[in-house]
């Protein structure tokens, strides 16, 4: 699944205002078109376009993290869970990431282990572990 973050069109307008980005997931094609102009507007700079997770590649992220934290069935799990509202300190954290490399087989590295703070980022990281090691 694709997402889609940038700024609003209307910041074009007024370089100082300041709005939260705009994410819209399902997307199939971006393209853009400066129309001539040889630099495009410092908020187009600023777009990031970034493919999530696979939904059972979350899954399976969800299930590791509920086992390792031993949580109850009534307590929900999802991508946008955090660690740290599930209950998981730094231990904790150590321990999803050791079972997520268990499971996926591959090799998470401290610099971005310390980047995962959600099931969804954790599920984004594999994808990109994985794509790498398989090319």
């Amino acid at each position: 699944m694709a997402a889609f973050t940038g700024v609003s069109s209307s910041s074009l307008l007024s370089p100082r205002l300041s709005l939260a980005p705009t994410r819209i997931s399902g997307l199939k094609m971006v393209s853009f078109s400066n129309l001539g102009r040889s630099n495009l507007p410092l908020s187009f700079r600023r777009l990031q376009i970034s493919c999530a997770a696979k939904p059972e590649t979350v899954d399976k992220v969800c299930s590791i993290v509920r086992k390792q934290l031993a949580l109850k069935d009534d307590i929900s799990v999802s991508g946008e869970s955090k660690f740290a509202a599930l209950g998981a300190d730094s231990l904790d954290t150590v321990e999803i990431v050791m079972g997520l490399e268990e499971e996926f087989r591959i090799t998470v590295e401290e610099e971005s282990a310390q980047s995962i703070a959600t099931v969804q980022d954790a599920a984004d990281l594999i994808e990109k572990l994985v794509e790498k090691t398989s090319a």
